[in-house]
């Protein structure tokens, strides 16, 4: 691959987007892809898992020090050399937290990552519950050219993506990313997945494939590995690496029609219906809103 895959990943908080954005790593390093992970929350944990969550110092943290900075201050090889990278947030209390995500890609310009890495795929691990300034930057100055968004089947989740979707349709006709498609996540009930189908088929996107809940991903966690890395035979994995495949291969990018806010809500209401009407054996399949 000569030209490298910039991918955006976004979810609210909480969702797993950075464990599904770890896993997805690790699965194309195994598949033998060069990967860099960016975390652009400034949490700073997108890439425990993928280092063993071994101390890393953000890029705001080094910055912040006034001395030059090296690649090698702010970046580690984890699994399968996956480099990873922190971009931080600011001094709590202080300033813009995605202000992070320009000082990282900054400085990474500058220290010429991607051309003395040479990258097959570079994912950056993305904030989605507030689709601001800086958390926009990766959509919207060309810094990727595709975003995919975790969501699970709960309401905020549908809402914090359907934020998305309206910057994406936003900046996509000037040059900002497109969208590869929704990571269903944490799913465990029956209708899950006919939520999330509906509501890609409402915006006109896709879905890129299913995870559902499991203690193997808690498990994996807290040995401080992915799931690819720690339960390598699982079927989990197995679906791990076949998201992998779908973000690798996928070409299929579309400008998304986010729902208005009336819209969500009286889909989201109907859903709400529906859900009761199951308990007498009704196969949301076959009634979807």
């Amino acid at each position: 691959m000569e030209t490298p895959k910039h991918i955006a990943i976004y979810g609210k908080g909480g969702i797993g987007k950075s464990t599904t954005t770890s896993n997805i790593s690790a699965a194309l390093a195994e598949a033998g892809y060069r990967v860099i992970q960016i975390g652009c929350d400034p949490k700073s944990d997108s890439t425990n898992t993928l280092r063993g969550n071994n101390y890393l110092p953000t890029v705001l943290d080094s910055l912040r020090e006034g001395t030059k900075v090296h690649l090698e201050d702010i970046s580690v090889q984890g699994y399968r050399n996956v480099l990873c990278i922190e971009a931080g947030g600011p001094v709590p209390g202080v300033g813009c937290a995605g202000r992070g995500i320009n000082a990282a890609v900054s400085l990474l310009q500058e220290l010429r990552l991607f051309e003395e890495f040479k990258p097959d795929f570079v994912l950056y691990d993305v904030l989605g519950d507030v689709v601001c300034g800086g958390f926009a930057v990766p959509i919207r100055d060309g810094i990727t050219d595709r975003a995919f968004v975790v969501s699970s089947s709960d309401f905020m989740a549908i809402y914090a993506a359907n934020n998305l979707f309206k910057a994406i349709s936003k900046y996509a006709p000037t040059g900002g990313a497109r969208l590869g498609g929704i990571i269903g996540n944490g799913l465990s009930a029956g209708y899950s997945k006919s939520i999330i189908d509906d509501f890609a088929e409402k915006t006109g996107t896709q879905v890129a494939g299913y995870v559902p809940r499991s203690l193997i991903i808690s498990q994996s966690e807290l040995y401080g590995k992915t799931v690819i890395e720690a339960k390598p035979d699982s079927d989990l994995a197995a679906l791990y690496r076949e998201l992998a495949k779908f973000i690798a291969e996928n070409s299929n990018l579309t400008v998304p029609n986010p729902l208005g806010i009336v819209e969500l809500r009286d889909w989201a209401r109907e859903w709400g219906d529906k859900i009761y009407r199951l308990e007498d054996g009704e196969n949301p399949a076959e009634r979807a809103p």
